[in-house]
Order: structure tokens, then C-alpha cells, then sequence
């Protein structure tokens, strides 16, 4: 299939960071693809949470089925717009890989722990991870992905206009990801099919949690709408079969009317290269007015029945807690940390380096990885 003459082309790569081999059966971007996929912060995902603690049901999401989920619908919208498909799985099997344990509970410890330290943003974890922490190769650091992975990973939520994270402001000087700007039309649509999975298993996950009915689901118009001609053309059928016919529904509908917007868009705006797409004030790809009012809804429905239900916003307090523990102790004597984390600090090392190698430690981690972590330093009771 011809590529559309703004999607990112390989052959048309800005490149990478240390030279590296070209392959002939596998283009760039599906050479960063697989280097991603064979990663262990790509495993580690397994571990971590979504919105329930990885241990509490096998069956709910974790960060890394979350993180196919994404990519799944990643590859139809840019299949459909005739966008790299390589380069968007890519960035969205990327997208989530700097996330620390217990979901966005964890991330808020972190970023407490942080405040006075730069911060944390999984985004700019992400990129230290593919830049530095997976190391597989003798001749470099990290993965050496493409410019255009880096660039779409670290601006999954947009252009970064200030920035107050050392190792983004480093490595940016070393290979200028245009951070002003906005990322490639892959990358917009990599970050709207994080919205689209995320929002419907949330209502899966939600509803087989318990949390709340098909009836309550039917507040919300447009899907007592399929609900309705689902139950019409299917009147025997179970409440796994109903939920089932939501998401699926949902799911087509918020992809066919991103599709709709996204290529207005592109025609209002006169959209004819890659570049047209970073220079812009707004992205290219977004959901219709129509379809931003359904989300919005549906946000303060999951709110009320799911994010502040008394279990998960427990669970939330407790993860947060482990979190900025861990973080706490480790400052107070980061002699602490396992030997081969302390082997990043130097003997003459200030209070931010020490906080950075922490922070990096802690981030890794998988839920379960936290919570022994935690048992070994504050439970009497658990072996050393």
C-alpha cells in the first residue's frame, strides 16, 4: 500500500543516535517494533497495574494488555489513513513502557517524591528507558530506536513547552526531538488509541468488577442506544454477551468518527507533508465535538462508579503510600538499595543524583516487586 505524503517514511528517518546496521527484510520502524517487544521493560509490563493492582484478578488489564490493546487499534486507524502502521505500533507498544507500578497512584508518589528533584513524567521515564536503561548492545546505551519513536514517545500527550526534567533537557541536546512542536500524525493516533482502549476496558473491567449495572451504563444515551438494538436483535442474550456488544460498538464508532475528524482536518488545514503536521497549532487527529462531548460523559460516569469507588480509591491510597515510602527510606540511607542499583551513585554524589537512581529504581518496578520491597523494609515480621 502507497503511504499517504504525510506519514512518516522510513527511507525519510531522521535516523538514529549511533550508527547502526541497516536491515534488508525489516524496515527502521519495524526494526524499533521488535527491539521494543524484546525488551524486559516491555515485559515488566505484565506486573504492572492499569487501574486494579495486578494481583487482585487475572483478568483485568494490566499495563501491558493495555498496551496491545492500543496498538491493535493503532494499526486500523493508520491502515486506514494510509499512515505508517510499523511506526505506529511501535510508538504505541512504547507508550506506557516508563509507567511505574500501581497505575497513575504510583505515578503521583513518584511525582510527589520528585517535586523538588524535576519531577516525574512516565513519558520522559519511557525515553530514559529506550535511550539508556535497556542496554543489548556493546556498541551503545538503550536501544537506539529511530528519532521518530523518541520523538512520538516522549510528546504522547503533545508538544512539551517547558522543561524541567534533567535527563529530557541532556539527551535533547543531544538529539533534538523538536519538543516544541507537535508529534508525527502516527504518534497523534497512537495517543487517541490509548484514549479509545483505556475508556472502553475501563467500562469492561468496571462492570465485571461489580461497580456498576448494565442499567446504570444506560444513563449514558449513547449507549443505551446499543444496548437497545443489541437487546432487539438479541433478546436471550446474557449480560457478557450485552457488555461485550458496548465495547465493541463503542470501540467502532470512536475510531470511525476519529477517522471522519482526523481527515477533515487534513483537508481544512491543507496538510501535505509530515512536517505540515509538526507546524501545526493543534493536532490533526482528534475525535469530532459530537464524540468529545460522549467522552466526557462517559468520564464522569467511570469517575463516579469506578476511579472513586471506595476499593479502588483504597487501593489507590495504599500504592501511593508503598510508593513514597520506598522513596522516603531510600533517601534517608541509599545504602538501602540493592548493590547493583547503589553502584549508580557516586561516593561524592548529591541529594539529586541520589533521588534520580532512586526514582529510576522505583519506577521499574513491578506492583509485586513494590509491595516485597516494601514488606522487607517495614514489616518486622518479613525475613531479610
Amino acid at each position: 500500500m502507497d503511504l499517504a505524503s504525510y506519514a512518516s517514511k522510513p527511507e525519510e528517518s531522521k535516523g538514529r543516535l549511533f550508527p547502526d546496521f541497516v536491515n534488508h527484510i525489516r524496515s527502521a520502524f519495524q526494526r524499533d517494533r521488535d527491539r521494543l517487544i524484546h525488551s524486559s521493560a516491555f515485559r515488566r509490563l505484565d506486573g504492572k497495574t492499569q487501574v486494579f493492582a495486578y494481583h487482585e484478578g487475572k483478568n483485568y488489564r494490566t499495563r501491558l494488555t493495555h498496551s496491545i490493546e492500543v496498538a491493535q487499534i493503532t494499526r486500523t486507524i493508520c491502515k486506514c489513513l494510509n499512515l505508517n502502521e510499523e511506526l505506529g505500533e511501535a510508538l504505541a507498544l512504547a507508550h506506557d513502557l516508563g509507567h511505574s507500578p500501581f497505575g497513575h497512584a504510583g505515578e503521583r508518589g513518584l511525582q510527589n517524591a520528585m517535586k523538588d528533584f524535576g519531577g516525574f513524567d512516565h513519558n520522559i521515564h519511557s525515553l530514559k528507558i529506550m535511550t539508556q536503561t535497556e542496554v543489548h548492545y556493546p556498541e551503545f546505551d538503550g536501544l537506539n530506536l529511530t528519532w521518530e519513536t523518541l520523538e512520538g514517545t516522549v510528546k504522547h500527550n503533545g508538544p512539551i513547552k517547558k522543561v524541567s526534567n534533567n535527563y529530557l533537557k541532556e539527551f535533547n541536546k543531544r538529539f533534538d526531538l523538536d519538543l516544541k512542536n507537535y508529534p508525527s500524525l502516527e504518534a497523534q493516533v497512537a495517543s487517541f488509541a490509548d484514549d479509545i482502549a483505556y475508556n472502553n476496558h475501563d467500562i469492561d473491567d468496571g462492570f465485571r468488577a461489580g461497580f456498576f449495572s448494565l442499567d446504570d451504563l444506560m444513563e449514558l444515551p449513547f449507549i443505551k442506544d446499543i444496548l437497545d438494538d443489541f437487546t432487539k436483535k438479541n433478546p436471550n442474550a446474557d449480560e457478557n454477551l450485552k457488555i461485550y456488544s458496548v465495547t465493541r460498538n463503542l470501540i467502532a464508532q470512536m475510531i470511525f468518527d476519529l477517522l471522519d475528524n482526523t481527515k477533515n482536518n487534513l483537508k481544512k488545514f491543507n496538510i501535505q507533508t509530515a512536517q505540515d503536521v509538526r507546524l501545526q497549532k493543534q493536532f490533526m487527529v482528534n475525535f469530532s465535538e459530537n464524540m468529545q462531548n460522549n467522552i466526557r460523559l462517559l468520564h464522569q460516569f467511570l469517575k463516579k462508579h469506578f476511579y472513586t469507588n471506595t476499593q479502588v480509591t483504597r487501593m489507590d491510597m495504599k500504592s501511593q503510600r508503598i510508593v513514597e515510602d520506598l522513596f522516603g527510606i531510600f533517601m534517608q540511607d541509599w545504602h538501602l538499595l540493592p548493590m547493583d542499583v547503589r553502584k549508580h551513585i557516586s561516593s561524592q554524589a548529591k541529594n539529586q543524583e541520589i533521588a534520580e537512581v532512586i526514582c529510576e529504581y522505583i519506577a521499574n518496578m513491578t506492583d509485586m516487586c513494590a509491595i516485597e520491597e516494601h514488606k522487607k523494609l517495614f514489616d518486622p515480621h518479613t525475613r531479610f
